[in-house]
């Protein structure tokens, strides 16, 4: 059985992506096999199952099902990709919350929920409840939410502006009592000098950030940073070019938004849409 070998390159408290990355040069090894006489195993290409054991890229769900099934190792190499996948994102949240807080000017594009700045208590509990959160209180991440919406108050607060799709508007809360609560606190926010709310029309159609929950961010020297966003996974991106592309389309996407006077008008209107009779709890 050949030996192993440390991950070249690589030093300290071993994390998932390399762990992942070791295994899979210690059970090719072990078998004695190439790369191409793996690659004629899996299916997938020689330079791709390289690039995997020198931690260049976690590798797709798929190859690494095949890996498992060649070697004959069950889920174990399944599990570590989740893991390292699972890693990847917590590092990118956190060096996301480092910048966030930095921020001078915020610039939000919001698919589905409103942005977390904007939130009620009552908005950030139901939807955090929705999510079924892990490993964690649901009460301590509504705290820590609220905690983060001091960067809109006092002295220094950044500038923020919000483009919300009108889907963020028509999918509600259980509780219309405190949908309205929501509703009143984005006009009230709204009426802040650092922060500008519009909507963007179902009317407007297919635009480039279709589908891309985006933040941009400016740090005090100046410097842009981009954040798009699913409800599972974020990727941070610093490169200038990718962070151009996204103002861009940002740009653009303001262009076809309400005004904020209209935007304002557009939130009062479905504010009165709720009657105004409501029980305890609908």
């Amino acid at each position: 059985m050949a030996s192993r070998k440390p991950f070249s390159g690589h030093q300290g408290k071993p994390s998932a992506s390399r762990m992942l990355a070791e295994e899979q040069a210690r059970l090719r090894a072990e078998r004695g096999w190439s790369y191409r006489e793996l690659s004629q195993k899996v299916r997938f290409d020689h330079t791709y199952l390289h690039e995997m054991e020198t931690g260049k890229t976690l590798g797709s769900s798929e190859v690494i099902r095949a890996l498992d099934e060649v070697y004959g190792t069950g889920p174990h190499l399944s599990q570590l990709r989740e893991l390292a996948r699972d890693s990847a994102f917590r590092d990118k949240y956190q060096r996301y919350m480092q910048l966030e807080a930095k921020a001078t000017v915020m610039h939000q594009y919001s698919v589905c929920v409103v942005p977390g700045l904007l939130q009620t208590e009552a908005y950030a509990r139901e939807l955090l409840r929705a999510g079924e959160p892990l490993g964690g209180d649901v009460e301590e991440q509504v705290s820590a939410r609220m905690g983060r919406q001091d960067r809109l108050l006092g002295d220094g607060s950044t500038d923020f502006r919000a483009i919300l799709d009108e889907a963020v508007l028509r999918r509600v809360l259980n509780d219309k009592r405190h949908w309205r609560g929501q509703l009143e606190h984005l006009v009230r926010t709204a009426g802040r000098p650092n922060v500008t709310v519009q909507v963007l029309p179902f009317a407007v159609g297919f635009h480039g950030l279709t589908n891309t929950d985006t933040m941009l961010m400016w740090m005090p020297n100046g410097r842009p940073v981009g954040y798009v966003e699913t409800g599972y996974f974020g990727e941070l991106t610093e490169e200038a070019s990718s962070v151009e592309r996204l103002r861009l389309a940002y740009d653009r996407l303001r262009d076809l938004a309400l005004s904020p006077p209209e935007s304002v008008a557009f939130l009062e209107q479905l504010m009165e849409e709720i009657p105004c009779d409501l029980p305890e709890s609908t």
